[in-house]
């Protein structure tokens, strides 16, 4: 078989809390990359229906499993979670790392409280059984300062698309984070 080289697969890490516009981007930039999309939401509920117990981080941990496997066979990975705090950021970093992968911090904003908090009282659930939080529930989530750079995307006023393309623009500007 003949060797071919590509550039080393990137694992891009989503953060930003529920209702920012974090999953929308995160699949944007899947298709236009056609990367693996991997989403915890998804994970945790089919844990949740499939094992009948409440899920806390084994999640994250599937997902972790999951990214290294695809980033081992060279494909880059669309990781779109919360992420809300400091460990669990560290931890995909951990997974690039050790899959000897490049890797992107982005975290997803809604600076307009208004607008964030109309997009969280009207989405619809992508995942089927996933039971949305509550606009409460949003302001009351545990979510850490970040300590390491990272990609800003503030989605309030923005479509997608615009969105879509801030992110692209900061990604092929900013520097690699490699292991």
């Amino acid at each position: 078989m003949r060797e071919l080289h590509f550039p080393s697969p990137m694992l891009y890490i989503f953060s930003g809390l529920p209702g920012s516009g974090k999953s929308s981007l995160a699949k944007l930039l899947a298709c236009e990359l056609r990367a693996v999309y991997l989403r915890i939401d998804t994970i945790e509920q089919g844990l949740c229906d499939l094992c009948s117990f409440d899920v806390e981080g084994e999640g994250y941990r599937l997902a972790y499993r999951i990214a290294s496997d695809n980033l081992r066979l060279g494909l880059s990975v669309v990781a779109d979670s919360c992420n809300p705090i400091e460990l669990t950021r560290r931890e995909w970093e951990q997974v690039a790392r050790e899959s000897q992968a490049d890797y992107r911090n982005i975290e997803v904003i809604c600076s307009d409280p208004t607008e964030h908090r109309h997009r969280v009282e009207t989405r619809i659930s992508g995942v089927q059984g996933l039971r949305l939080p509550t606009w409460r529930d949003v302001e009351r989530r545990e979510y850490h300062d970040w300590t390491v750079h990272r990609i800003i995307v503030d989605t309030s006023g923005k479509t997608e698309q615009e969105c879509a393309n801030e992110l692209l623009s900061k990604l092929s500007e900013s520097p690699r984070c490699n292991p």
